[in-house]
């Protein structure tokens, strides 16, 4: 059965940096196209950022790009995602997912495997 559990989330003050980690177990993570999305109260889920799993390039959404650095580590089945200079709409559960063979798509459709979620807080 394939898992994916995150971690990493708590509360942190704007301005600061928090990795989230995500655990990829039941199978290899070398050929799942990795991402993350959030979720906020009252809003619908939303792209934050993805990672090939065949050429390594990374996507992001616009207010994710030039503070948010997605990773993948296949030794340790493990998908991360650094996020920098955070700000209080930053604010929301926090998801990975996996995409078996797939294009790293922004559209959270397309992904086959999640989280549960972990909850990031940031506070001015």
């Amino acid at each position: 059965q394939v898992q994916l559990v995150e971690s990493g989330g708590r509360v942190v003050q704007a301005g600061e940096s928090l990795r989230l980690s995500c655990v990829l177990s039941g199978r290899p993570i070398s050929d799942i196209a990795m991402a993350w999305f959030r979720q906020a109260p009252g809003k619908e889920r939303e792209f934050v950022a993805a990672r090939t799993w065949n050429d390594g390039r990374a996507y992001y959404s616009d207010f994710a790009k030039g503070r948010f650095v997605v990773s993948r580590d296949s030794a340790e089945n493990t998908a991360y995602l650094q996020m920098n200079s955070l700000k209080p709409e930053d604010t929301a559960v926090y998801y990975c997912a996996g995409d078996p063979g797939g294009p790293a798509s922004q559209y959270s459709l397309d992904y086959d495997y999640w989280g549960q979620g972990t909850q990031v807080t940031v506070s001015s």
